[in-house]
C-alpha cells in the first residue's frame, strides 16, 4: 500500500527533516501501484537552525522494488557547490586527440595508435614519466620513439608534442571567469616543463592562455607537485589547496579514467565531450548561467 506521508521517524530519513507539500494527486490510481510524486520543503532544524543543502526528491518508483522503503536509501541531499576544478587541455582548449588523428592520417599510421602508446602501461610510460617531470622533453623523445616501435611503427615523440598546441574555447573561457566571479576556480592539469611552451611560441596562443589562467585561483600541474590524474592524491591536493569538502567540488575532464577517482572521492564530475553539453550541465549544478 502507498504511504500517504514521507516517514520522518524512518532511520533512512531522520535527520532530514522534510515534510511533503500539499499538491494535487496523480492522474494514476494508487491501485496501479504507483505512488503520486510529492514535492518537499525543508524545514529548519530545531537546533542547527536552516540547512544550507537542498532539499530531496523522493526516488522514482522501481517497479523491481517490493516497497518504498527499499529505495529510501537513494534520496541522499544535494550539498552546495562550492568550487569549480577544471582540466585544460580538452577542457578549456580543444583536443589534442583531433590533431592526433590528422597526425596519424598525414603518416600513414593506423587512427588511434598515439591514445594506443599512451594507454598502454599508463602510469610508467614515456608520457607519464614526462608529466610528473621524471624525464625532460628531450629523454621524452626516444622512450616515445620505443614504444612506438614495440608496435611495430615509427614515430618522433618530439613531433607528437608539438600537436599539443590547442585553442582556446571562447565559450569555455567566458564560463571560467563567470565561476570565478562567484564559487572558488582552480585548474587541475597534466602538463610537463617545456622550456617556452610548446604549442605557446604562437604570441597570440600564449596570450590567450594566459587570460583563462588570470581567472584560476589555484593552479595545479602535475609537473610542479609529482603526481598525475589519475592518482588520486592529486584530487585531494586539489581540495587542500582550495579549503573544500570534495562533496563540495564539480570536476570537468575529458578522460573517463581521470573523472573516475574524483567521483569515487565524492565530487560531482562532468565529461566534457561537446563543450555547449557540458556548460549545460555545469550550469544546472552551479544554478546560475554562465555565457
Amino acid at each position: 500500500m502507498a504511504r500517504d506521508r514521507f516517514d520522518e521517524r524512518s532511520p533512512a530519513n531522520r535527520g532530514r527533516w522534510l515534510r511533503p507539500l500539499r499538491r494535487a494527486p496523480s492522474a494514476a490510481p494508487l491501485a496501479w501501484g504507483l505512488r503520486p510524486r510529492r514535492r518537499l520543503r525543508r524545514l529548519p532544524h530545531p537546533r542547527r537552525g536552516p540547512q544550507t543543502h537542498r532539499a530531496p526528491l523522493v526516488p522514482e518508483f522501481c517497479h523491481k522494488c517490493t516497497s518504498w522503503g527499499d529505495r529510501a536509501d537513494l534520496a541522499w541531499p544535494a550539498v552546495t557547490i562550492r568550487a569549480v576544478l577544471w582540466d585544460f587541455g580538452g577542457v578549456v582548449t580543444t583536443s589534442p586527440f583531433e590533431a592526433f588523428i590528422a597526425f596519424e592520417r598525414e603518416r600513414g599510421l593506423p587512427e588511434g595508435l598515439i591514445r594506443q602508446i599512451n594507454a598502454t602501461n599508463p602510469h610508467e610510460n614515456a608520457w607519464a614519466q614526462l608529466e610528473r617531470s621524471d624525464v625532460d622533453v628531450v629523454g621524452f623523445g626516444p622512450l616515445f620513439a620505443a614504444e612506438a616501435a614495440a608496435l611495430g611503427h615509427d614515430v618522433d615523440g618530439a613531433e607528437v608534442l608539438g600537436l599539443l598546441s590547442g585553442r582556446v574555447r571562447p565559450e569555455m573561457a567566458e564560463a571560467v571567469g563567470r565561476c570565478a566571479e562567484r564559487l572558488i576556480c582552480a585548474c587541475l592539469t597534466n602538463n610537463f616543463v617545456s622550456g617556452d611552451g610548446v604549442g605557446l611560441y604562437d604570441p597570440e596562443r600564449a596570450a590567450e592562455v594566459k587570460a583563462v589562467q588570470a581567472h584560476f585561483h589555484q593552479i595545479i600541474e602535475s609537473s610542479k607537485i609529482g603526481l598525475r590524474k589519475p592518482d588520486p592524491r592529486v584530487y585531494e591536493l586539489a581540495c587542500e589547496k582550495m579549503g573544500v569538502e570534495p562533496s563540495e567540488v564539480v570536476f570537468l575532464d575529458d578522460l573517463g579514467i581521470n573523472l573516475k577517482p574524483a567521483r569515487e572521492l565524492g565530487m560531482t564530475t562532468i565529461k566534457v565531450v561537446e563543450p555547449a553539453a557540458a556548460l549545460a550541465e555545469l550550469e544546472a549544478v552551479v544554478g546560475f548561467a554562465l555565457g
